[in-house]
């Protein structure tokens, strides 16, 4: 009794068919989501807003205002990754975000031409409105304003009864555009600080002026670390930090943390940290897994099974035991132990 060998297909591999699809075009591809530039135009003199089509991978109708996109860049032969708001998606579906020329993914993404081609996420994050119609303020500066500029046609939108906005600037990015907005809508109120021409800092008593009734409104914050800080310490003061609602786009190091012995577990590897988690492993030769690189997306969270850690944002201690961190927004203070 001779018997028939069946074929049995072996799975195609997605990189393999990614290399072949590539050759052929390069956005396209089985899974992941790739977007050609198609515009590159300044806000300001480091400010550039970039216009992308992605690929028929990306989920257009699962975005939700005020989200985010990872934008992967080849620099030197080595992947790099950051994350930038969504300013929007047009009504073609292209994908527009703003980037401050800062920095080497920023710097890399900037200088490139219509027709390059980029890998980017899905849009993530939680930065995103409540359904509410109650009144809301909005606090940006600097490329802060990419996040909040995404949050305002959504208020409109929704008929929010109350927006405030409170932008501190130094280049005016996307102020003509809301001083038409609140032209156009009498609910939407637009307090404009250009730090330029008048230092300004984010105080209490600014708030109670500008805002009178802030401590009743949701408050959405994005923006350089000395508002994020100030504003953290007011809302903290006030007992009203449950209103808050923020995004981070710059992790900043404690500088007068000591130096600490961090120990990944499974690795069997001990390294020094100096700053963040993150950094410090990969000073050591270390490639843990990682995406955004400042505390919006969860790749590279972990658990700490022993050890104080300081929160690079918000400032908080963690002493407790087998407590999930994520490695790029955390600073040992003591020595510690990861289970990685």
């Amino acid at each position: 009794m001779s018997h028939v060998m069946q074929y049995q297909p072996q799975w195609i591999r997605e990189d393999f068919v990614d290399f072949i699809a590539e050759k052929i075009n390069p956005v396209w591809a089985w899974k992941k989501v790739k977007a050609s530039i198609v515009d590159v135009h300044m806000l300001s003199s480091d400010f550039y807003q970039i216009e992308l089509q992605p690929n028929h991978n990306f989920r257009a109708d699962a975005f939700r205002a005020g989200q985010s996109i990872l934008v992967t860049v080849v620099i030197a032969g080595v992947r790099e990754q950051r994350s930038y708001s969504i300013v929007k998606i047009a009504a073609n579906g292209h994908v527009v975000i703003a980037v401050k020329r800062q920095g080497k993914v920023s710097n890399a993404l900037t200088r490139l031409t219509a027709g390059s081609v980029v890998e980017i996420s899905q849009a993530r994050g939680d930065f995103t409105l409540s359904s509410s119609q109650a009144p809301i303020l909005l606090l940006a500066s600097g490329s802060g304003i990419t996040a909040i500029y995404a949050l305002l046609p959504q208020a409109i939108r929704q008929q929010v009864s109350q927006i405030d906005l409170i932008y501190f600037t130094r280049d005016d990015a996307f102020h003509n555009e809301l001083q038409q907005l609140a032209e156009q809508h009498p609910q939407f109120k637009y307090h404009h600080f250009n730090t330029l021409n008048h230092k300004q800092h984010l105080t209490t008593q600014l708030l109670e002026s500008t805002v009178p009734d802030f401590q009743q409104c949701q408050s959405y914050a994005c923006g350089a670390q000395g508002m994020m800080q100030s504003l953290n310490q007011i809302y903290q003061q006030l007992g009203i930090a449950d209103l808050l609602r923020q995004e981070y786009f710059q992790v900043v190091v404690d500088e007068t943390a000591a130096v600490q012995p961090v120990v990944f577990l499974r690795a069997q590897q001990e390294f020094e940290a100096r700053t963040n988690l993150l950094e410090s492993a990969e000073q050591a030769g270390l490639r843990p897994a990682h995406g955004c690189r400042m505390g919006i997306c969860n790749t590279c969270t972990c658990t700490k099974v022993s050890g104080s850690t300081k929160n690079l944002l918000t400032g908080e201690i963690d002493h407790d035991s087998n407590t999930q961190i994520k490695l790029c927004i955390s600073q040992a203070v003591s020595p510690v132990v990861i289970n990685l």
